[in-house]
Formats: C-alpha cells, sequence, structure tokens
C-alpha cells in the first residue's frame, strides 16, 4: 500500500496556510474599517464644533443692527463646511451601510459583521445628534431674526401678526416690509436698515436648508431603519421641526414640498417623513 502520509501532511499545511491567509485578509480590512471609523468621528467633531461656532457667529450678527460684512462672510464659510463635512460623513456611512448589506444578503454572520454594524448605528446616531443640533440651532435664529423684524416693524408704526410676518417673509420681496411707511425720521430709516439685513439672512438661512433637504430625507430613512430616535430627541427634533414648518417659503417652484423644505431634518422621525411625503 502507497504511504500518503506526505500527500496529507502537504494537504493539512496548505489548508492552514488558507487560514492564515484568511485571518490576515480579515485583520487587515478591519484595520482599514477601523481608521474609517475615526476618521468619521473626527468628521462629526468637526460638524460639532463648527455648529458651536455657528452659534457664536448668530449671537453677534443679532447683536449688531448693521453687522459686520466679515462676520457674516465667516458664518457663510461655516456653514459651507458643514455642508461640505456631513456629505462626507452622509456618503461614507452609506457605504459601510452597503457593505453591511451585501454581505447579509449572502447570509453572512461574523463577529466582524456584528461589530461593523454596531460602529455604524453608533456613528450615524451620533452624526443625527450633531445635525439635529444645527437644525435646532438655524431654527432658533431664524425666530430670531424674525422678532427683530416684528419689534423694527413697531418702531416704524406697523404692527404684525405672526402669520402676516410669515406671509411677508415668504413673499421674497423686500420692498413689502417699507410699503405704506412714511420715511419721515432717522429713526424709521434705521429700523427699515435693520429689517432688511434681518430678511436678508433669513434667505440665505433658508437657501441652506433648501440645499440640506435631500441629506435630511437620507438621515430620516436611516433612523427609520435603524429603529426609533430617543423619546429626547424625538421631542427636540419635533420643536425645531414645529417652529420652522410655520413658514411657508416660496418652494414649489424648485419641486420640493413646502413643509419638507422648511422642516430642515426636519423629518428625523419617522412620523413626520410620512407627513412630508404623504
Amino acid at each position: 500500500m502507497k504511504d500518503r502520509t506526505q500527500e496529507l501532511r502537504a494537504a493539512k499545511d496548505s489548508d492552514e496556510d488558507d487560514e492564515v491567509t484568511v485571518n490576515v485578509d480579515r485583520d487587515r480590512f478591519m484595520d482599514e474599517f477601523f481608521e474609517q471609523v475615526e476618521e468619521i468621528r473626527g468628521f462629526i467633531d468637526k460638524i460639532a464644533e463648527n455648529v458651536e461656532e455657528v452659534k457664536r457667529k448668530h449671537s453677534a450678527i443679532l447683536a449688531a443692527p448693521n453687522p459686520d460684512e466679515k462676520t457674516k462672510e465667516e458664518l457663510e464659510e461655516l456653514m459651507s463646511d458643514i455642508k461640505k463635512t456631513a456629505n462626507k460623513v452622509r456618503s461614507k456611512l452609506k457605504s459601510i451601510e452597503q457593505s453591511i448589506e451585501q454581505e447579509e444578503a449572502m447570509n453572512r454572520s461574523s463577529a466582524d459583521l456584528r461589530i461593523r454594524k454596531t460602529q455604524h448605528s453608533t456613528l450615524s446616531r451620533k452624526f443625527v445628534e450633531v445635525m439635529s443640533e444645527y437644525n435646532a440651532t438655524q431654527s432658533d435664529y431664524r425666530e430670531r431674526c424674525k422678532g427683530r423684524i416684528q419689534r423694527q416693524l413697531e418702531i416704524t408704526g406697523r404692527t404684525t401678526t405672526n402669520e402676516e410676518l410669515e406671509d411677508m417673509l415668504e413673499s421674497g420681496n423686500p420692498a413689502i416690509f417699507s410699503s405704506g411707511i412714511i420715511m419721515d425720521s432717522n429713526i424709521t430709516k434705521q429700523a427699515l436698515n435693520e429689517i432688511e439685513t434681518r430678511h436678508s439672512e433669513i434667505i440665505k438661512l433658508e437657501n441652506s436648508i433648501r440645499e440640506l433637504h435631500d441629506m435630511f430625507m437620507d438621515m430620516a430613512m436611516l433612523v427609520e431603519s435603524q429603529g426609533k430616535v430617543g423619546v429626547a430627541q424625538q421631542e427636540k427634533i419635533s420643536n425645531s421641526s414645529t417652529s420652522i414648518c410655520t413658514c411657508k417659503g416660496n418652494m414649489e417652484e424648485h419641486g420640493v414640498n413646502q413643509q419638507c423644505a422648511h422642516m430642515l431634518s426636519l423629518s428625523l422621525c419617522f412620523p413626520l417623513l410620512s407627513c412630508c411625503l404623504g
């Protein structure tokens, strides 16, 4: 009988080599994955820092009847940076999500896959929290700008209800604020100048909301796919959504549902999303 001991040993060694190769490849893949996780976490932290700086710029602009152009430019740069960074995070999270879905479709299950799902879920929720804080910040700034406009209109002798003011803002026409007002004093002129400034800030803000609309719709789906957001987070999102939804906005010409466009996230929990898409 032929001795096949050497063949069996060779086959065993080959199997062990293959197993080592698979383990090395898997370890390398997970190392790269964790590097990506750290990169995404860094991007989210950067957004959080920028949101805090946006709050400071908002306060500075609101404190001055005629804020300097440099401060306004710095605010626009911060908003642009938040948008760019958020788009990077969104893209990377979607890439991880697609990779996980592909493995699940092949009925693969491993400790590594569970780790990746947990990390993806954690990062997604952190991203939603940071962006909903940005949402709330933008909503608060809009309300404060609107409040200044209302007070300055009172100085000119014109009293408006909240609904009337929203209609005026919706028109997008600055001249509507000076209609029927007699320019009989410097105080009136100063009041109208500030109204124009605050109105222009609201227009920029609404442009920013429109640009982020698709991202927030994606985030709404993401949160729904992972289960409901915590009660406190839902209330925070709902409150800021309600305040922005009071603004009608001239969005239909852009093919965007008016309520949705002014909800920023504005639908980070599914019931709000259903309201927009229904």
